[in-house]
């Protein structure tokens, strides 16, 4: 991978929120080598943009205010009271933060939480609160989160994968099964 784009990922934070427009922060860091503006990451605010037009050499630009505000780093929490089990938040999360079953109450593990409101988006009962961290974001919890998310995408990518093959390998039976038929039809 360009060298570039991986100096531009070890500034960005992290939290994998998507409020830039990208599916994660290395997406982001892709595109801004390919030109995209450097203020759009909330979570990195001010510090970000100027850690960013240093490394690039660009002018420091205000945070784009289309893509929410710097808040300082918060942790979500559910209501187990309103908490239906859905599992709508944990398809969400990019770090698999939530834990939790289908139609039981779901609940978020503060140490892989990134902040990054997916989940509350997701959920339709509006139980899901940001509150909070009461500390920063530090590198160790952007390495780590890093890590999280490459490892959730890597296990959910073998899934597909699996279900994938799965498809095939039931198709092939069925044609298998078509065709056998078909050439006893014809013996008769």
């Amino acid at each position: 991978m360009d060298q570039l784009v991986l100096k531009i990922d070890s500034i960005l934070p992290q939290t994998q929120c998507e409020q830039c427009g990208h599916k994660g922060c290395l997406e982001y860091a892709k595109a801004i080598v390919s030109g995209e503006k450097i203020n759009r990451c909330p979570p990195g605010g001010d510090a970000g943009i100027r850690k960013l037009a240093s490394l690039l050499g660009l002018e420091i630009l205000p945070l784009d205010q289309s893509c929410g505000e710097h808040v300082p780093f918060e942790t979500a929490v559910i209501n187990p009271k309103l908490c239906i089990g859905c599992k709508l938040c944990v398809t969400a999360c990019p770090t698999d933060a939530i834990i939790g079953s289908p139609k039981h109450m779901h609940q978020v593990d503060p140490v892989f939480c990134t902040g990054c409101c997916l989940c509350q988006i997701a959920c339709p009962m509006d139980c899901i609160d940001m509150e909070p961290a009461n500390r920063e974001w530090t590198e160790e919890d952007k390495n780590r989160s890093r890590q999280w998310f490459n490892t959730r995408n890597l296990r959910r990518k073998q899934i597909e994968e699996e279900k994938e093959a799965k498809l095939n390998a039931k198709g092939s039976a069925a044609a298998k099964k078509d065709l056998l038929a078909k050439l006893l039809k014809k013996k008769q």
